[in-house]
């Protein structure tokens, strides 16, 4: 039946995703018995620490069940506040914090808040999937800023000025990286920074991989240009908590009650559970932080040995310093990274993201948020492929 209804234009200008049907694929072998191994969930492996959802369980049992201010529970701002200045080096008040339902939450306020029909954004690529989606629906007009596997995905500072245009208004960085897992320099960071101060433009950081951070330095850009910058969190990533959708950002006051503006006629606030929860995770830091390097040298461990693995195949991989993804080029399978994804998955039966939706041709997302004993499988199998 046609419906008489024609959807929104900005329903319609919403790009389908490259990766639906490699995705449906795997879940349609799955369904068949077929050992599918997953490698394409950006989610910790591991469960949330007993002392965070212990908060809950007594959140739940002493009524807190009610709504609460739509920036969040007062004992939760103060926390994250104290969290920027204690890890961050970060001034945020806490009138200056509000609390969303997770990360992408924050970032699609803040695009919200900030930006007009017209504008430009500058987005360095590959990139998370939302940031050029979220940046059209404003009506604004996502510009990509390259980087290359050679320079292992370093942020290009010059370049990024020689694509600034009257019409640019802000620029959103992810450090460390989802899909590369880069994890950009202090001195890369400065140069952004001075950037936004010449130019007079908005800087969105986000930073919900910053305790997931090997043999580099992760630093807030939020240091060098503090009245140009937002800063998003969460924690979803480094407390394993993806489920429980709490994000977080802190900035000019200004940005941030627009951003409460627009909370309060969407969603309201966060889940008031999952609220008490982030607040054992921030009131009790150095019981998470055990739990943060625990993974953390997980993840190490993995990284190597899938990046190792990888190269060893001819299958070219830059050692990300960040995050838990790595990105690997497949031409050695198929020129078409879609292609070679859909022949991984058919034929080694591994499923892995086609880098067509980070802008990253000729590559393929593949998470190490898994077991060794995966990881090694996922190798042989691969070995097998290319054999």
């Amino acid at each position: 039946m046609t419906s008489p209804f024609e959807l929104s234009q900005k329903s319609r200008s919403l790009k389908p995703s490259a990766t639906v049907a490699v995705t449906s694929r795997a879940l349609e072998l799955k369904r068949q018995g077929v050992d599918v191994i997953s490698m394409s969930v950006g989610e910790p492996d591991f469960d949330t620490p007993p002392h965070i959802k212990q908060a809950a369980i007594e959140a739940i049992e002493s009524g807190e069940t009610k709504y609460t201010a739509v920036n969040g529970i007062p004992e939760l701002r103060e926390a994250i506040s104290a969290k920027f200045s204690r890890e961050n080096g970060l001034d945020y008040a806490p009138d200056a914090v509000t609390v969303t339902s997770g990360g992408k939450q924050a970032i699609f306020n803040a695009f919200f808040a900030l930006l007009n029909p017209g504008d430009e954004v500058l987005i360095p690529a590959p990139y998370w999937v939302s940031y050029p989606e979220m940046v059209g629906l404003t009506g604004a007009v996502p510009v990509e800023v390259p980087t290359t596997p050679q320079s292992g995905f370093m942020l290009d500072v010059e370049l990024l000025a020689s694509k600034i245009t009257p019409r640019t208004r802000m620029i959103v960085l992810n450090s460390p990286g989802n899909p590369t897992g880069a994890v950009f320099t202090p001195d890369i960071l400065r140069g952004v920074a001075e950037l936004a101060q010449q130019h007079g433009l908005m800087i969105v950081t986000d930073e919900i991989y910053e305790h997931l951070v090997y043999d580099a330095e992760q630093v807030s850009i939020g240091q060098f240009a503090p009245e140009h910058t937002l800063t998003i969190n969460g924690a979803s990533k480094a407390y394993a908590m993806t489920g429980w959708r709490i994000g977080y950002a802190g900035g000019p006051r200004h940005v941030i009650a627009a951003m409460n503006a627009l909370q309060s006629q969407s969603t309201s606030n966060a889940s008031s559970i999952s609220q008490y929860a982030a607040l054992a995770a921030l009131v009790q830091h150095e019981e998470t932080h055990r739990f943060i390097d625990m993974a953390r040298s997980a993840y190490r461990q993995r990284r190597d040995v899938i990046v190792r693995g990888l190269n060893d195949l001819g299958l070219p991989t830059p050692t990300p310093h960040g995050a838990f993804y790595v990105m690997a080029n497949t031409d050695r399978i198929h020129e078409n990274e879609l292609e070679a994804a859909r022949i991984i998955l058919d034929e080694a039966k591994v499923a892995v993201v086609p880098g067509t939706d980070f802008s990253a041709p000729h590559q393929v997302r593949l998470s190490y948020a898994t077991s060794l004993e995966n990881i090694q499988e996922v190798l042989r199998r691969l070995g097998q492929l290319l054999a």
